[in-house]
């Protein structure tokens, strides 16, 4: 059915797997040029789509493997008003490769889903300015602003949006009430620096429960991603009401900080059975948490060691 919250992933219940870094994939392991990190003009090109077909595969195939359901990412984290224009895109042209993006994981979907396998159709939502800078918007602004984006996607068959790497509530609030104005289940994805807390220094907490609060409880779930375990494992060390809203995580494969990675030339991918460890304690200590991916510097080997250390899902240690 389309657009059916019931059809998420559930807190506590069984796993479902997404994909790495898409981008730092692409750039440092493929050799790819993605001007400004966008990956989303590659649905318009053959050898891009190519890319992308082998990209997802190789996380498809993880999930198919382990018998587990799949959340199916579009890759438009950067194809926003702002971010579409410094690569040539108006309006319409951004609207309508929105919608491809959906007919193109669509596409996936059918050649990969199986019985037992559910694969969630997911828009990604990115922020509108730098992912690890305090953004300066209101939530009327961010409203308006992500509407866009969203609305292309209200058009299409996918089942939840996501909007990830976010770091601050007002862009949270503005894009939560733009979807559920279209009637989408949302997920919010916060990122955080080393300390646990948002750019601007707001706890998670106070993130999570500032959202709910104006919002009604209107994300599905929260996530945290971009962000090492070792930056938000303290922060989650007790047992406390607000952690149920988180459903998952998309950590780094390194331990090195927003600063540290914008400067680097090389790829850090850490180690994928340390992370796949810390991801089984998380999980573990926070059963809500049910859907495991990675974000930047991870590849398949991360999230295939997560899932090994994950799965089946083991009754608190």
């Amino acid at each position: 059915m389309k657009n059916d919250r019931q059809s998420l992933p559930h807190p506590g219940e069984a796993i479902f797997l997404t994909d790495g870094g898409l981008e730092t994939t692409l750039i440092f392991h493929r050799g790819l040029d993605l001007p400004h990190f966008a990956s989303f003009p590659l649905i318009d090109d053959e050898a891009g789509r190519a890319e992308l077909d082998a990209y997802y595969g190789t996380y498809l195939s993880i999930a198919r493997d382990k018998g587990c359901g799949f959340v199916l990412d579009t890759p438009t984290w950067r194809a926003n008003p702002d971010w579409a224009a410094k690569l040539g895109y108006d309006l319409a042209s951004l609207r309508a490769i929105n919608i491809r993006s959906v007919d193109y994981i669509a596409g996936l979907r059918e050649k990969w889903r199986k019985p037992g396998m559910p694969i969630l159709l997911n828009g990604v939502i990115g922020p509108r300015g730098d992912a690890y800078q305090q953004g300066q918007m209101s939530v009327a602004e961010a409203e308006d602003y992500h509407a866009h984006q969203i609305g292309a996607f209200a058009e299409t068959p996918v089942d939840m949006l996501s909007a990830v790497t976010l770091n601050t509530t007002e862009e949270a609030i503005g894009v939560t009430r733009a979807a559920k104005a279209v009637g989408l289940p949302v997920v919010i994805s916060f990122t955080v620096e080393t300390d646990g807390r948002l750019a601007g220094g707001m706890p998670l907490r106070e993130a999570i429960e500032t959202t709910d609060g104006m919002t009604d409880n209107g994300p599905a779930y929260y996530m945290i991603n971009c962000a090492h375990p070792v930056h938000f494992e303290g922060i989650l060390a007790d047992s406390e009401g607000w952690q149920e809203r988180i459903g998952g995580l998309r950590a780094n494969a390194s331990s090195k900080s927003h600063a540290e990675l914008d400067e680097a030339t090389e790829i850090d991918i850490g180690d994928p059975e340390d992370l796949g460890r810390r991801y089984r304690s998380l999980t573990l200590r926070h059963p809500s948490i049910s859907v495991l991916g990675g974000c930047c510097g991870t590849d398949h080997r991360h999230v295939a060691a997560i899932c090994e250390a994950c799965m089946p899902r083991a009754a608190a240690e």
